[in-house]
Order: structure tokens, then C-alpha cells, then sequence
């Protein structure tokens, strides 16, 4: 079992090319609204989100997305600010995210291209 980060006993690991606290939109019979959650993105072209930042590397994440072929861009549909959106190729899932700054949502779209288009 890995506890914290693995990058000390393997330094070739790369680096996450992306990672920090996104909202996200939730859609769930129960619960609507945005949750804060801690987003990785890894050099694989897989998001990794998890619950908490202390999480990562803990725990497992509570979703792992394959971004390679996905649909990604700004949202403005939800009349909020910094809104992008991901669709993934596989499934029927849209994740709406929201960034806290104009500058942060551009961050993570050009990573997440990056993923998209490897």
C-alpha cells in the first residue's frame, strides 16, 4: 500500500500535468448543486478526482475519467463564470466543472486539451 506520494520512491513517476480544487456540478437524484473536489490530471490522459487534496495518494480516487477523444470547452449555459464542461467518449456523462478564476479555467482546459489530443 502507497501512502502519500510516490514520486520520492520513484523519481521517474511524472508529474500530474494538472492538479488543484475544481466544483463540480452535481447531478444526482439526492443532491444538486457544486461540490469542491480535488482534481489530478495525469500524464495517461486519465482525471483523477477525489474528495479532498489529502486524499490523493490515500485513497482512491472517487472517479477516474479517460479524456483521450472527449469534448471539452467553456460552458456558459449555467449562467455562472469560469464554467467549462467535459464529455467524455465513453458513456453519456457531461461533467460540468467550475474554476475560481478566469486564469485557472484556462489552466486546466489547455491540460485537458492536452489529454484530449495526446
Amino acid at each position: 500500500m502507497v501512502v502519500g506520494s510516490d514520486i520520492s520512491r520513484y523519481p521517474n513517476t511524472p508529474r500530474p500535468t494538472c492538479r488543484g480544487y475544481l466544483h463540480k456540478r452535481t447531478q444526482s437524484a439526492i443532491l444538486k448543486g457544486w461540490r469542491k473536489r480535488w482534481f489530478v490530471l495525469k500524464h495517461n490522459g486519465y482525471l483523477h478526482y477525489y474528495k479532498h487534496k489529502k486524499d490523493e495518494g490515500k485513497c482512491r480516487p472517487l472517479e477516474v475519467t479517460k479524456l483521450e477523444g472527449a469534448e471539452i470547452g467553456v460552458d456558459t449555459s449555467l449562467g455562472k463564470p469560469f464554467v467549462f464542461k467535459c464529455t467524455p467518449q465513453s458513456g453519456n456523462r457531461i461533467f460540468y466543472f467550475c474554476a475560481t478564476s478566469n486564469q485557472e479555467m484556462k489552466r486546466w482546459l489547455e491540460a485537458m486539451d492536452k489529454a484530449v489530443h495526446p
